[in-house]
């Protein structure tokens, strides 16, 4: 397979701001992508949510730009816009014809240099109100709306930054005040925490040109964040539990797993072991609990990367009805222990790494995706040139390597597990508490 060349050119202006261009004439297209390096883990005890709540205050008006136009303009222009939260970042990004650029990198200025104008106790109020709104139809109203949300609270331990979800608590939300929200922004948006891509029909030196027109005069304003300063959450070293109970349509498994933080050689070989145990339709649980002894309905399993010295692994099961939940994370445990016993076949690994390369290299095929994947490693982990070398690495993963990560990361004990189970009885207690090994705090 020929390598991956992208290519790429990258520019800090004097603000701080990194900003990387990668030329790609195939249609006449333009991408422009913002990560900030701000999400639900840079929040304080008491004041969660609010990363989120500013992904919304984003589109409701700057200092020269009124109320939802940014999306109006854009989309009148023939583009499509969005941005999303995360526990290590926000990102905001629209691909618009090249004609459009400008009006893009303009908007994209305004708003993440003079924001705050618009940030009146109305939009706050207003915007507060469809994050409430959000909460309910997505988690809330959800029947396994609140299951990640568990498990976060569960593997990772009170006070970490990752135990609480970006969605953040409601109460804290409505305790903030405009005085908070307003520090919030100056303390994490500005050029200087940022890195912008853009992606497609330009030039580099159009491109460098326009966001130093429109970027450059931004001040410095955010304390910018160190990669690499949070202390390394090890594996668990026994098992952890919460249960609840609910209306739910059958009972649900999610056993989860402390993982390497991601851009780790660790990482990839224990990502390539999940895709082996779960993540593929041929995998060994998926063959066995699924299609074999029918005691599942569905079973996946799958690594989310994270940068702040941790990152999660997730194996759920959807229990077959008149199952006992405990026979399949029996099963699901003795998979992880025979693969930890002797690793992947030498077909297991080809199987897992040609659905990786089919997987990245369909990513890529979009400036949207490939812009993304830019400003991703770029902001976490300083290596926007990943887009070129992550197959050149997964390839290079070893069974022997694959074998040891699970070894070290995906063993029985280390499990935390949180099972969403069909109420027994019209009335019954929504949850069941249980005491985690990891804090003694009851859940």
């Amino acid at each position: 397979m020929p390598d991956i060349a992208y290519p790429l050119a990258e520019r800090t202006l004097a603000n701080g701001l990194r900003v990387f261009v990668s030329a790609d004439h195939t249609v006449p297209t333009v991408t422009v992508n913002i990560w900030v390096k701000v999400g639900s883990r840079d929040e304080v005890a008491g004041r969660t949510g609010l990363a989120h709540l500013f992904e919304h205050l984003m589109f409701q008006g700057s200092r020269n730009v009124p109320s939802g136009e940014h999306f109006s303009a854009l989309l009148a222009a023939g583009g499509r816009v969005n941005a999303t939260t995360w526990f290590d970042r926000t990102n905001y990004f629209e691909t618009v014809p090249k004609g459009a650029l400008e009006l893009a990198l303009w908007l994209e200025a305004d708003r993440h240099g003079r924001l705050l104008d618009a940030v009146t106790q109305e939009n706050l109020d207003n915007q507060r109100d469809v994050v409430k709104e959000e909460k309910r139809q997505r988690y809330d109203n959800s029947p396994y709306g609140n299951a990640m949300r568990d498990v976060y609270a569960t593997i990772f331990p009170q006070g970490h930054p990752y135990h609480h979800p970006t969605i953040g608590s409601m109460a804290d939300l409505e305790a903030a005040t405009l005085a908070d929200v307003h520090a919030f922004f100056a303390e994490h948006y500005g050029p200087n925490n940022s890195v912008l891509t853009i992606v497609g029909d330009v030039t580099e030196a159009e491109a460098f040109g326009l966001v130093e027109k429109h970027f450059g005069p931004l001040r410095p304003t955010a304390t910018a964040r160190v990669e690499g300063t949070m202390p390394v959450l090890p594996p668990l070293t026994e098992p952890v539990r919460f249960e609840h109970r609910g209306p739910v349509p059958n009972d649900r498994l999610y056993l989860a797993f402390r993982l390497p933080a991601d851009g780790t050689e660790d990482f990839l070989a224990v990502g390539l072991a999940m895709d082996i145990l779960g993540g593929l339709s041929s995998s060994r649980m998926v063959e066995r609990l699924v299609r074999t002894e029918t005691i599942a309905t569905g079973l996946s399993a799958h690594p989310m990367g994270l940068a702040g010295g941790v990152s999660l692994g997730i194996v759920s099961a959807d229990v077959l009805e008149g199952i006992d939940p405990e026979v399949v994370e029996r099963a699901i445990c003795e998979e992880l222990e025979r693969f930890a016993a002797a690793g992947p076949t030498d077909e297991e690994l080809e199987a897992a790494v040609a659905e990786t390369e089919r997987s990245w290299l369909s990513a890529l095929a979009g400036q949207d995706e490939r812009a993304d994947q830019i400003s991703h490693y770029a902001a976490l982990y300083d290596d926007p040139g990943y887009v070129n070398s992550f197959l050149d690495r997964v390839r290079a993963v070893t069974a022997a390597e694959i074998r040891a990560a699970a070894t070290a990361y995906l063993l029985p004990q280390q499990r935390a597990v949180v099972a969403y189970l069909v109420d027994v009885e019209p009335g019954q207690a929504a949850t069941s508490p249980t005491i985690s090994a990891e804090d003694g705090v009851q859940r």
